[in-house]
């Protein structure tokens, strides 16, 4: 009998069972998220070839092209993105498993990894770490600076087991990577210069400062918080310096330079000539949130972690 030939070939070559190789489809999923092989190798800290290799290799084995060239970009193909969608549910499964299995061996004693933005670190995860010493002292807590960006990529290399950061700045709800909670709503203040003629204004409503210069970030989340706000009162904030240091903020409006919000977790150095008012009236707010991967939010070491950060007061 002669070999099978055309399609029923094709077929044959093909493997009856995939290898699901977990690294390979990480490599996919980075790709998915960094849209070029050389900026999902330079996350993976891998060579372009030896991305471009695995994810050749993770192809054959499926039996299905992965990728399309688009110009400079690769796309997906359709059989790329059905396995991506239940890469995800899998990888959500195994952080389950291994939630279950930490606390079958240990209980509450471990080690989990914070990332958190610097103005956190101070006001919610110290306080947090404290509590947790003397309720959970087998639990050790390890925290690394990060700003969301940073602080998201940690945690879905596995790097970082809880992220912080502002709302504004948090994943969506829908991405299949990340479970998130809601931590705090952060009140903000305005700090004025100790001798403004509204400093001790009973009161104070934030429309009243409309016309003052305001000190605030050129770009980026404290530039969107400030006209956000200011908007909701009535005025866009015209912005007569930028800063996005808390120090260097304070320092110029005790210098009479401007007025500024504060977080009530930003830490106002001792003997700068400001007032911070409380806005009782207007309340603004900024949201705090932690995020874990999928299916780790009933690891005990983690789950202990979210509760004591929920249990800090920040008024």
């Amino acid at each position: 009998m002669s070999e099978p030939q055309g399609h029923d070939a094709q077929h044959q070559d093909r493997p009856q069972h995939p290898d699901w190789d977990l690294k390979k489809l990480r490599i996919l999923r980075t790709l998915a998220e960094t849209g070029t092989v050389t900026a999902a190798a330079e996350r993976l800290f891998m060579t372009p070839s030896a991305v471009s290799q695995q994810l050749s290799a993770l192809a054959r084995r499926l039996g299905t092209p992965l990728l399309e060239a688009r110009g400079r970009r690769v796309q997906l193909t359709p059989a790329a993105e059905l396995v991506l969608r239940h890469t995800e549910a899998v990888f959500a499964q195994l952080e389950r498993a291994e939630a279950e299995l930490a606390e079958h061996l240990h209980g509450e004693v471990g080690q989990v990894r914070l990332g958190a933005f610097s103005t956190a670190i101070p006001a919610l995860v110290v306080p947090a770490v404290e509590a947790l010493r003397r309720s959970s002292p087998g639990l050790t807590v390890s925290v690394r600076e990060a700003e969301a960006a940073e602080a998201y990529t940690l945690l879905a290399e596995g790097e970082v087991d809880v992220a912080l950061s502002l709302g504004a700045h948090a994943p969506t709800s829908h991405d299949p990577k990340f479970s998130l909670f809601a931590l705090h709503a952060d009140p903000l203040d305005v700090a004025l210069p100790a001798d403004h003629p509204l400093a001790g204004q009973p009161g104070l409503r934030l429309s009243q400062l409309a016309d003052e210069p305001w000190i605030h970030g050129h770009s980026g989340p404290w530039a969107h918080i400030t006209t956000a706000v200011c908007e909701a009162a009535g005025f866009v904030p015209v912005r007569a310096h930028a800063a996005a240091d808390w120090q260097a903020i304070v320092a110029m409006v005790g210098a009479g330079m401007g007025v500024a919000l504060l977080p009530r977790m930003a830490v106002v150095p001792r003997g700068e000539r400001i007032v911070v008012r409380v806005l009782e009236a207007d309340r603004p707010r900024r949201h705090v949130v932690a995020a874990v991967r999928r299916g780790a939010e009933q690891a005990p070491g983690a789950s202990r972690v979210l509760e004591a950060l929920r249990e800090v007061r920040l008024d």
